[in-house]
Formats: C-alpha cells, structure tokens, sequence
C-alpha cells in the first residue's frame, strides 16, 4: 500500500505554501498526482515519490549539504553582515557631504550609488 499525501501534505513536506505546491506540479517541476482522488474528492501523490523528487528553486532544502557547503553559507553570511555595516556607513557619509553642501551627482559617484538611491537615503 502506497502512502498517499494531499497537496498541503506535500507542501509541508517540501516546505513552501500550498499553492508553490500547485505551481510546482502544473509546471512539472514536481510529480504528477495519483490517478484516482481521496475519498473527498482531492488529489493525491505518492509519498515516497514526493520525498524523492528534487524539489526546484533556489529555496530547496539544505538538507544533506556538507561541511563544505555550511562553511561557504557561513561566509555568505559574514559578508551580507560586512554589506549591512558599508551600507551604513555610505548613508552617514552621505548625510556629511550634505551638511557641507556637496552636490548629490558627486556624492553619489564617489559612493558608487545611484542619485536616486542618494535622494532616498537622504528622505529617510
């Protein structure tokens, strides 16, 4: 007897929302449903299947990854951090070469940032 998940079933098991779920499959991106409904009428997949199927996205599970992958998440994540700080630091500058009357296209130039960006960081 085969296991046999709903869609919301499948969806929690690959971890997104019921209709990623359905977008998944109507672009066969996930396996087709069982031919035959449950008893209310909805469709149905073979869970073993399911669990096999390489789930698409760059949203996929990081389950089975090794050493070598955490290590280069773990930099990802050091350099949004380094990013975050930078980002910061452009804005105080910013600010400072307003105070002192600097025109935005140089400003803007020298932070390598657009003028439209300088004007909104300057409205916040």
């Amino acid at each position: 007897m085969t296991e046999r998940w709903t869609s919301a079933e499948c969806a929690a098991a690959w971890d997104v929302k019921a209709g990623t779920w359905l977008g998944y499959v109507s672009r066969g991106q996930a396996p087709q449903p069982l031919p035959e409904p449950d008893e209310q009428g909805r469709k149905q997949w073979d869970a073993d299947e399911v669990r096999r199927y390489p789930r698409p996205g760059v949203g996929r599970s990081r389950a089975g990854t090794g050493p070598e992958a955490e290590a280069l998440l773990e930099q990802m994540r050091e350099v949004a951090e380094r990013i975050d700080e930078l980002r910061g630091r452009q804005r105080e500058l910013l600010s400072a070469g307003k105070q002192q009357g600097l025109e935005i296209s140089a400003m803007a130039k020298a932070l390598g940032i657009s003028r439209q960006t300088a004007y909104g960081w300057l409205a916040d």
